[in-house]
């Protein structure tokens, strides 16, 4: 008897063979070489036009809507279409500071290998890696990056600010290395730069990428396409907010919604029979009707409809713990 034959379910029940093996996870949960190609990105032609305008007039893209809307996944789903490889990310929180993505300079470890051997000076540069945001502006022209300013709400109250001097300027200074520029005479150095997490594991990963710092500053060759996302908990600064095309992402509708489930399920969902599709097309009229006002993330009817697809047992209390309210409201009975 496997997981799949197992007719009360998986846990707290009797198995012929242990471990028992597990079934698939939704297509977005699956990982290593079962991991699948990433969904079609569903936009709204109005919504893909603002985004077609940040990208001629190269300035930030601030997306804003509730949890789940796919503010994130448009970055990716950007780099994707546009082939400018992974995506940097910067998951903003309370104790983010400007500082953290731009470079980061290790000088405990620096220490240490003085210490050790004192008969060698090590090179600053050695203990310099560029941050995400560094990254993103130390690209080369003709190849930007995507870069990914998640939650900038969740940061301090400067943080916008700061972040706007930095994409004005185009270019930020190191100061361990300008003083290490003007002390060796050599003005250019070599320091690392943050590799993202690749959607699937690389096959040859290569050395690791460097990018070149004169007399201590880093320089903007192309500006990168930013996508900052914010869940509104706060206001941002009129100077700040000129400076970004806005764009807000509104719930899903039914057929958007439909379309969303074609891309994420593909055939398991459009190649199954008509009673399952009945069934799962009752459910996304019910949580449009349920999930108004941020109140259900659209992920939370990909999870409930996979179980769906998967034949499991969707006795009504499983459905009411996995579309559970985000505002804190109880689940409809």
């Amino acid at each position: 008897m496997t997981s799949a034959d197992s007719p009360g379910g998986l846990f707290r029940h009797p198995h012929d063979t242990l471990p028992v093996p597990l079934p698939k996870g939704p297509p977005w949960r699956r990982f290593g070489a079962e991991r699948p190609a990433r969904p079609a990105y569903v936009i709204r032609p109005e919504d893909a036009a603002v985004v077609d305008a940040a990208l001629h007039l190269r300035r930030p893209l601030l997306v804003t809507g509730f949890p789940g809307v796919g503010k994130s996944s448009l970055a990716h789903a950007l780099a994707d279409d546009l082939g400018l490889g992974e995506v940097l990310h910067w998951a903003v929180n309370s104790r983010s500071v400007l500082a953290d993505a731009l470079y980061r300079y290790d000088a405990v470890a620096r220490l240490r290998d003085a210490t050790a051997d004192p008969t060698r000076t090590p090179p600053v540069q050695r203990y310099v890696s560029l941050g995400p945001l560094g990254t993103a502006l130390a690209a080369p022209p003709g190849a930007p990056r995507v870069l990914l300013v998640d939650e900038l709400d969740k940061g301090d109250i400067d943080l916008p600010n700061d972040l706007l001097t930095v994409f004005e300027e185009g270019a930020f200074e190191i100061p361990e290395l300008s003083r290490s520029s003007e002390e060796s005479g050599d003005r250019e150095a070599q320091v690392a730069v943050t590799r993202p997490v690749p959607y699937r594991a690389p096959e040859d990963a290569g050395p690791p990428p460097k990018a070149t710092v004169v007399d201590g500053w880093v320089y903007c060759g192309e500006f990168p396409v930013v996508v900052i996302t914010s869940n509104g908990e706060r206001d941002f600064p009129p100077a700040f907010l000129r400076r970004c095309v806005r764009l807000d992402l509104r719930d899903p509708g039914p057929d958007h919604l439909k379309d969303v489930v074609r891309a994420q399920f593909g055939a398991e969902f459009t190649g199954a029979d008509a009673e399952t599709v009945a069934k799962v097309e009752q459910m996304i009229a019910e949580f449009d009707d349920a999930g108004r006002g941020g109140r259900l993330a659209t992920d939370q009817l990909l999870n409930a409809i996979h179980l769906r697809l998967s034949t499991v047992r969707l006795e009504p209390h499983v459905l009411r713990a996995v579309l559970r309210p985000l505002d804190g409201t109880d689940p409809a009975p």
